[in-house]
This record gives structure tokens, C-alpha cells and sequence, in this order.
């Protein structure tokens, strides 16, 4: 199983320096989780940036994966790795999302850069 956290997914939809690292995790749909808050992250930013059609095209793209919803367990999960880690909020729910699916995180976010099951590739 995989989950891009919401710098790969917008990374992808931008086709940048590293869409191609991200490419099979997002195309393989059977094995993509979607963590509930990379929903949030990645349609704000596309549609500050270029509106609300945009953005529903690409959550639409998200929801191909199984969405995965925040629940009690996963929230303290969540809150037990950012204080332990001093991750932001957001990206300690996506490694708890990866990591309570035995999910392998793919990502360019540095915070992840030498965490188990995280696979990472500098931004260009």
C-alpha cells in the first residue's frame, strides 16, 4: 500500500521536477490510501491557485484511491508522532495514516526525510 503525501500529489498535478518518483504510487489506485487532510491541502492550494474547477478535477483524481477518514485512533496516533517527531499537524496525520495501513509514504517533505517505510526524494 501507498500513500503521497500533499506535496507529491501537487507535485504530480504540476507535472514537476519529480512527478515521475510519484507517478506509480498515484497510478496504482489499488494499493493508493488517501489520508482525509491531503483532500484539504491539495484542493486549497489548486484552487487558490487556479480556481475551483481545477481543484475538483483533481480531488476527483485523488478519490480514485481509498480515502482514508480521520477517526479517534488515528487523531492520537497523529498527536504521539508529532510531539515525538516535532512534525506539523497535517504531516504527523499523513505518516499515521501511512503507518497504521503498513503503507510505504512517499514524499519530498524533508520532515519525512529518514523516517521507516518513507520513501523520499529531494525537491527540485
Amino acid at each position: 500500500m501507498n500513500v503521497v503525501d500533499s506535496s507529491g500529489w501537487l507535485e504530480y498535478f504540476a507535472d514537476g521536477g519529480n512527478a515521475d518518483f510519484f507517478a506509480p504510487a498515484i497510478e496504482d489506485t489499488k494499493s493508493l490510501l488517501v489520508p482525509v487532510i491531503c483532500l484539504y491541502e491539495v484542493f486549497k492550494k489548486i484552487l487558490q491557485q487556479s480556481g475551483i474547477n481545477e481543484a475538483q478535477v483533481h480531488v476527483s483524481d485523488m478519490k480514485q484511491g481509498k480515502i482514508i477518514e480521520l477517526d479517534e485512533s488515528l487523531a492520537l496516533s497523529a498527536a504521539k508522532l508529532s510531539a515525538d517527531l516535532k512534525l506539523p499537524m497535517a504531516d504527523s496525520l499523513i505518516l499515521a495514516t501511512a503507518r497504521a495501513n503498513d503503507a510505504v509514504l512517499w514524499t519530498q517533505d524533508e520532515h519525512f526525510k529518514d523516517l521507516d517505510g518513507v520513501k523520499y526524494i529531494e525537491k527540485k
